[in-house]
This record gives structure tokens, C-alpha cells and sequence, in this order.
């Protein structure tokens, strides 16, 4: 028998393939060129970056018995991610989300997530022995609000961490459209209650605090040991502690963008793979900065997502 070594980060949700517009400003309603598939869903490109910096990663989510489920394993196994708690389905198709680009940079996206594999997510799918020795768990709010049993499948998920010792990180990434944000308030609560980690942008602490400002988010969500990022996009990000409540910010690295999606799920990626390493809080955040700026300068969800030596020369090319 053999025996997996225990994971660093372990993260779950939508898996999906990604078709994209070949040229922007072309709206998804006319005939035209898409390029992919491209592997995608919020905590999968996570993965792809945390895997490819080097991290022991797994996912538990599903696709479909087809050629885009085939696609998704072999990308993933391919880059290291352990993919023995993906689950195929074999009455769905795997999720699948197309894209179009706006002249302004804005996108518009038509998804088949939960009626799809990606969204047949539900607590059964957690075996206990995942998480033991675990380092860290990481949840996104984008696939807990899926559906009822998607937010059960994280709530569980979170219990199972708390009683296996490890982290627990929370990337908010509201979604609206498919939860109202007072429900993911009360939704999240639990999830927020156990985090050492919080990734919130500026939007999403005042939303879920229920706030105006984001001082006053600040100190509804900080307490001792907690590390909130607030996430800035192109200015990088600010760092909250019991050390530091008034934020330390952490300037960003300017690139040229080609594609943000995926940028914050690299950010995240970056900043818990160099945090469970044991680095500086700042060093972690300056790291993370890089992912999500490299992120941005390749068409595809986790096209950007470079591994440890790319982000380490860009990093060294920047602050020399």
C-alpha cells in the first residue's frame, strides 16, 4: 500500500475548462474565434500556481467522463497536483465557462458550472484522510456559493481542518449573481470564524463586515494571530496584524495585461506557498505580488501561473 505524503494546500470547487474570444470586442452573441480549452475554476488555477512553485497540493472537485474531464486530469497531473479526489461524473459534462474581452478590459462570461460536473459538489466527497497532516486548507467564496451543498462541503471541510492542526485561508471572491451578499455574510460566518488567513479586496471586507470603510472592516475582522491581505490588483496589496492594524502596504510590480483572469487566485497561491515556508508576512506579500503580476501578461486562466525560478527572476529583475 502506498502512502501519500501529507499535503501543504488543499483547496476545492469548480473545476471547468475556460474557451476564450480570440480578439477583443467581440461580444459571446456573434459567430467568431475562441482559442482553449484552458484549465480554470477559481480553486484550480490556485492550485496550478501553488503546484508549480513547488507546494504539495491536492483538489477535490469533478468533472465529466469526456474529453475536457480528460484534459483537466492530464493538465493538472501533469503539473503536479493530486488528483485523487477528483471525482468523474458520469451523467454531466465537465463545467465550462466562455469568455469575452471588452475594449475597456471588463469581460463577460457565460457559465455551465452547476448543473455541470463542477458543480456536483458535496460533503460526502471529503474522505478524513486527506487532511491529515495538512498543512493549510483554502476556500473561495466563488465555490461556496454555488449551491447548499457546496457551502456544507466547505463548512465540513472546515471542521476536518481544525481537527487535523492545520491553517485555514479564505479568499471571500464575492460572486453576487450567485449569492446575495447578505446571505454570504451569514453563509461565510463560520468560515470567516476559523480563518488565520483572510484575502479579501477592500469591496469584499466592507461587504462582509457589513462596514462603510475599510478601518472600520479592519477591525471587525482582525484579532490575534490573524494575517488579513487586502488585495489592490495593480498597486499589490496592504498587510493587517495584530502588529500592524493600521496596514503596511505592499506595493505592486507594473506589467503590461493581457489577461486578468486568474491574477488573484496566483496572489493567494503565492502568498501561503511562501508563507507556510516560514517567510516574512511582507516577503510572502511581495511574492504573491509577482504571481499575480505575472498572472496577468499571458491569455488563459493559469497561462500566467509560472513556476518558482520565473517568479524569482522577475522578482530579482524588479528590485535590484
Amino acid at each position: 500500500m502506498t502512502t501519500r505524503a501529507p499535503l501543504d494546500l488543499l483547496t476545492m470547487g469548480e473545476l471547468l475548462v475556460e474557451i476564450m474570444r480570440v480578439e477583443v470586442g467581440v461580444p459571446l452573441e456573434v459567430t467568431g474565434a475562441f482559442t482553449g480549452p484552458y484549465a480554470s475554476g477559481a480553486p484550480f488555477i490556485f492550485a496550478l500556481q501553488a503546484a508549480r512553485l513547488g507546494a504539495r497540493v491536492g483538489g477535490v472537485g469533478a468533472v465529466g467522463a469526456d474529453d475536457f474531464g480528460l484534459f483537466l486530469r492530464e493538465q493538472l497531473a501533469a503539473d503536479g497536483v493530486d488528483t485523487s479526489y477528483i471525482r468523474t461524473v458520469r451523467d454531466r459534462a465537465t463545467g465550462v465557462a466562455f469568455v469575452a474581452y471588452r475594449a475597456d478590459g471588463s469581460r463577460d462570461f457565460v457559465f455551465h458550472i452547476a448543473h455541470a460536473a463542477a458543480g456536483q459538489l458535496h460533503p460526502d466527497l471529503l474522505d478524513p484522510a486527506l487532511f491529515d497532516g495538512l498543512k493549510c486548507l483554502h476556500l473561495m467564496g466563488s465555490s461556496l456559493s454555488i449551491h447548499a451543498d457546496a457551502l456544507n462541503m466547505g463548512i465540513r471541510a472546515v471542521e476536518l481542518a481544525q481537527a487535523a492542526g492545520a491553517k485555514i485561508s479564505f479568499d471571500p471572491n464575492l460572486r453576487p449573481q450567485l449569492m446575495p451578499v447578505d446571505y454570504a455574510r451569514a453563509a461565510f460566518a463560520p468560515i470567516i470564524a476559523a480563518a488565520d488567513v483572510i484575502l479579501p479586496t477592500a469591496e469584499e471586507a466592507c461587504l462582509l463586515t457589513g462596514t462603510s470603510t475599510l478601518p472600520n472592516a479592519i477591525r471587525v475582522l482582525l484579532r490575534p494571530e490573524r494575517v488579513i491581505i487586502v488585495t489592490r490588483g495593480a498597486d499589490g496589496c496592504i498587510i493587517y496584524t495584530s502588529d500592524a492594524p493600521d496596514g503596511i502596504p505592499v506595493a505592486g510590480f507594473p506589467v503590461t495585461e493581457v489577461d486578468p483572469t486568474g491574477a488573484g487566485d496566483c496572489f493567494d497561491a503565492g502568498f501561503l506557498v511562501r508563507w507556510l515556508e516560514g517567510a516574512p508576512v511582507i516577503d510572502a506579500a511581495r511574492f504573491a505580488n509577482a504571481c499575480g503580476a505575472l498572472a496577468v501578461t499571458h491569455q488563459g486562466p493559469a497561462e500566467g501561473a509560472l513556476d518558482r525560478a520565473a517568479v524569482e527572476a522577475f522578482l530579482r529583475s524588479h528590485l535590484s
